[in-house]
């Protein structure tokens, strides 16, 4: 017998929550705009420039004291802005995590569950908004170029200008995108000899020079640093000679996985011996030195972006937020990839730049969620936040507001199985001090973890009769968040 099974019944459904909220949402957002303005002169509203790059975990930037990358463009937008330290993502896996940064939901909640392949996806649903349509309706234009990765969703909404291809990754050097104005997408193109992320900056400033009556919203994704990793001509030989550091349980394989669930000891994310794909890691100096160079090249490409700006007199008129989709394991283990609920895996980089709102050098520590993108954006637009998205608009907390009612835990949930690297569906609660990873396919096993005196996640907690009531307290807030998260009618048995 389990130790507990999962909820038969659901108390909202997905359908109810949307049809509930978006309608008052809607209703909202339709009254206030014209009472906004009739009462009082409005306020010019900022461009908005939302960076987002592919799998770049908390630590890869230099502002995070990174000994070996460089990354000056992203270090000022923390530099002149705000640093959220402790930022996740609550499904590490791409599609997903795109699909939560535009609409502010979980993945249960809007279905997006997984990447497309052999495991069941979801479409996201034509009733859930993305904040661009959102921001469209008052009033802005709205753009997308880059890595969309939504399974379907996201190339059927209005886009102004869209310049994109919906998959985990396009070849670097030959890449094939859609593009299309005012709601129309033309067909695959192929580009030859241009390297991918190169291209999609060259295209969005080919859109930022164009000429526009209204505010601007661009989203910039990139699919760097994703496998197979290839890197610019131009940056061939970075990193040359340079010694990468060994995790301390990068070995630990070698063990037995001392401490770890067999779900962890047999997932194929595995450096150098395991490989699904073509594009797995072969050895860690070469995984490393690759991510890394790719992490430069993204950032050479944010500073055009940024010198397009300051020439055009717009720096300071463009609220800049930049993130990433999910963490990446760097060797920890002996892994790489994503999935998993350990730090690397979950932690990303995430900071905001307007200096018109948010003061230079600001530094908070709360728990921040991808969630929370999509209301903070409409924040910055000054266009209301819908009462359906379950994050929160993290404005408040970039001006130095306090917040006691902030979140104190949050729910992570991984479902993509069988598929690539044969990670199991798992799920978990973190706390600003601790974790509970749940496998919960038979059998079922866990991890737990005090992230305060094991940053590491090293000393698995978890059956240590001492910690009987921690254990307890966490599986009973992971089972109330769960609950709390209205799920997608059809998957809600899991």
């Amino acid at each position: 017998m389990a130790e507990f099974e999962p909820e038969n019944g659901v108390v909202t459904t997905r359908r109810d929550f949307m049809q509930g909220s978006i309608a008052v949402a809607g209703s909202a957002l339709a009254s206030s705009m014209p009472v906004s303005a009739a009462a009082q002169p409005k306020e010019k509203r900022p461009n908005l420039l939302f960076i987002y790059t592919e799998g770049q975990r908390a630590d890869a930037q230099g502002i995070a004291g990174n000994p070996l990358l460089k990354t000056p463009n992203q270090d000022r937008i923390a530099q002149e802005g705000v640093r959220f330290n402790n930022s996740f993502c609550t499904n590490a896996l791409c599609a997903p995590a795109r699909a939560t940064a535009l609409t502010g939901l979980y993945s249960k909640t809007t279905g997006a569950r997984s990447n497309p392949n052999n495991h069941p996806n979801q479409p996201l649903p034509a009733d859930i908004p993305i904040f661009t349509d959102l921001l469209h309706k008052a009033g802005y234009e709205v753009a997308i170029v880059g890595k969309v990765h939504v399974q379907n969703g996201v190339r059927e909404r209005y886009w102004d200008y869209y310049f994109g291809f919906n998959a985990a990754v396009t070849n670097y050097y030959f890449p094939t995108f859609r593009e299309g104005r005012k709601g129309v997408i033309g067909k695959p193109v192929t580009y030859k000899n241009k390297y991918a992320d190169d291209l999609v900056t060259d295209k969005a400033l080919a859109w930022l020079n164009e000429k526009h009556e209204k505010p601007v919203c661009l989203l910039v994704w990139y699919q760097t640093p994703h496998a197979p990793f290839y890197r610019p001509r131009r940056l061939l030989d970075l990193y040359n000679g340079v010694p990468i550091p060994k995790p301390e349980t990068f070995d630990d394989d070698l063990k037995g996985y001392p401490g770890k669930p067999r779900a962890v000891a047999n997932a194929h994310n595995k450096i150098g011996t395991q490989s699904d794909l073509d594009d797995d890691a072969r050895s860690l100096e070469e995984l490393v030195k690759d991510y890394y160079a790719g992490l430069v090249a993204v950032d050479e490409n944010i500073g055009r972006l940024f010198e397009h700006l300051e020439k055009s007199g717009q720096m300071d008129e463009t609220a800049v937020f930049f993130s990433s989709d999910h963490g990446y394991f760097l060797g920890e283990w002996r892994m790489f990839d994503k999935r998993l609920m350990h730090e690397p895996s979950i932690r990303v980089p995430m900071s905001i730049r307007y200096p018109k709102k948010i003061k230079a050098g600001t530094v908070r520590e709360e728990m921040v969620l991808n969630t929370d993108i999509a209301p903070t954006l409409l924040d910055l637009a000054g266009v209301p936040v819908p009462d359906h998205m379950q994050g929160k608009s993290l404005i408040p907390l970039a001006q130095g507001h306090g917040q006691p009612e902030w979140r104190k835990e949050w729910l992570y949930e991984y479902f993509e199985y069988p598929g690539w690297e044969n990670v199991r569906p798992n799920r978990g609660v973190r706390t600003d001090r601790y974790k509970l990873i749940h496998y919960y396919l038979e059998p079922q096993e866990f991890e737990l973890y005090d992230l305060v005196d094991d940053p590491g996640e090293r000393n698995n907690l978890y059956g240590n009769s001492q910690h009987a009531a921690l254990q307890k307290d966490l599986i009973d807030r992971m089972q109330r968040l769960r609950k709390e998260i209205p799920g997608k009618d059809s998957l809600e048995q899991n």
